[in-house]
């Protein structure tokens, strides 16, 4: 999900035009370049919270893979509308380096999760839930249930690789 940054954007924000509202300019503070994962699951929650109705507008539901669209990018943030149609997830993956947080809108999404030489664990997060992250943490996200699922994720520094893993447990950390 991880695209390059614009050189123009240094202290500027790139929003989708579906949330492009004051709101969400000021939310995603253009002049911070690294977001703690407080500020991350406050991003996401608050987001997810204020802007219910233009993100019920801008997601779509594709019953064949998962569905993502950038909502905003900043030098020290970027943050992610995700759909989840019933048995779509990820493959194992941290976010290479990133800190992060996700808050569901809709539905429920099963999270297997380790932190770095920690025994892998399970949670069911449903909407209105939030979980934020150091880099220290590799995840599988799936959405188990029988409707779709919906979830705002953030993540700083912005635009780093996703590395995936054959399995979580083969996460050892940076």
């Amino acid at each position: 999900m991880t695209t390059s940054i614009p050189v123009n954007l240094k202290h500027a924000k790139d929003i989708h035009p579906g949330v492009d509202v004051p709101l969400l300019h000021e939310a995603v503070h253009p002049e911070r370049t690294l977001w703690s994962p407080a500020e991350l699951r406050e991003l996401t929650a608050g987001v997810a919270a204020t802007l219910a109705a233009p993100l019920l507008d801008i997601v779509r539901f594709d019953p064949v893979q998962r569905w993502w669209t950038r909502l905003a990018l900043t030098m020290g943030v970027e943050l992610w509308l995700l759909s989840w149609g019933p048995g779509q997830g990820t493959e194992p993956h941290d976010h290479g380096g990133a800190s992060g947080a996700f808050t569901v809108t809709i539905g429920d999404l099963h999270e297997e999760y380790l932190h770095a030489g920690g025994p892998p664990r399970t949670a069911i997060w449903s909407a209105g839930d939030t979980v934020a992250f150091g880099p220290q943490r590799a995840h599988r996200l799936r959405n188990t249930g029988p409707r779709p699922a919906a979830s705002v994720h953030a993540y700083s520094p912005p635009l780093r690789p996703v590395r995936e893993y054959r399995a979580l447990t083969d996460f050892t950390g940076l």
